[in-house]
């Protein structure tokens, strides 16, 4: 299982990603789900990957290869057309590997997120593509998206993040509170925590933090939140009970 978290802010993006693939009783397993293609002035774009490694190894490799040569993401005239063709080589993979992993009971369980601007676009944009290869943006009213184990860290995200005011800043704050309680609550999300940010018009990343299981930033982050949340409780109005219990039918 994996975690991964796209912010759309005005100010621009927050992309975040855990490291774990496998969190069984004999072994955890780590690998990055975090990758940038970049083309300083022209294009910058961030893809975060969540399902079957061996799949999304092969995507990423295809896309690889083709913005090395020049093609694929460095030639997309927009964010749109570059989801498209990150759909594209999630199909072409599906081409390949579907039929014999689904002829021995296994799903083409892949789904990914990309963030990023193409120069002349008016902000950078958000989307998921699904394990079909096509794409769903986030939006104004819903600016944010998920893949992965995703329900813990959602209701801090619907209850924080607010597309027109919230902060660069703070949406990086709410995204690692979000990890936080995914981590917490789901073993099979795990450190090291990647986050980058991405500032409107600046085609480039140069905003970065790797938050290994001890550091000390993050540490600190856990436990000021708990003792906010114990304290906000705490001094809740008091609830006011009956002093018995009604007839029940």
């Amino acid at each position: 299982m994996t975690y991964c978290l796209g912010i759309m802010t005005h100010q621009g993006l927050v992309m975040a990603s855990d490291s774990r693939t496998n969190a069984g009783f004999d072994q955890v397993n780590v690998c990055r789900k975090m990758h940038t293609f970049v083309n300083p002035g022209q294009r910058a774009f961030v893809v975060l990957t969540s399902g079957s490694l061996s799949l999304t190894q092969s995507v990423i490799t295809l896309l690889r290869d083709e913005f090395t040569a020049g093609e694929g993401l460095a030639k997309a005239a927009s964010t749109y057309e570059a989801a498209r063709v990150v759909g594209e080589c999630v199909r072409k993979v599906s081409d390949m590997d579907r039929a014999s992993l689904e002829r021995d009971n296994f799903s083409f369980n892949i789904n990914l997120l990309l963030g990023g601007q193409v120069k002349g676009e008016a902000s950078s944009q958000l989307y998921m593509i699904y394990p079909q290869g096509n794409p769903l943006s986030a939006t104004h009213e819903s600016p944010y998206l998920q893949i992965g184990e995703s329900k813990y860290g959602r209701p801090i995200l619907d209850r924080g993040i607010v597309r027109g005011s919230t902060s660069l800043e703070n949406a990086a704050l709410y995204a690692l509170l979000s990890f936080d309680a995914a981590m917490r609550s789901n073993v099979t999300v795990g450190p090291p925590i990647e986050i980058l940010l991405y500032e409107n018009d600046k085609l480039e990343f140069d905003r970065y933090r790797k938050f290994a299981a001890d550091d000390p930033e993050m540490l600190q982050l856990h436990r000021k939140w708990e003792h906010s949340l114990r304290r906000a409780v705490e001094e809740l109005p008091d609830i006011h009970f009956n002093a018995c219990l009604p007839d029940l039918p």
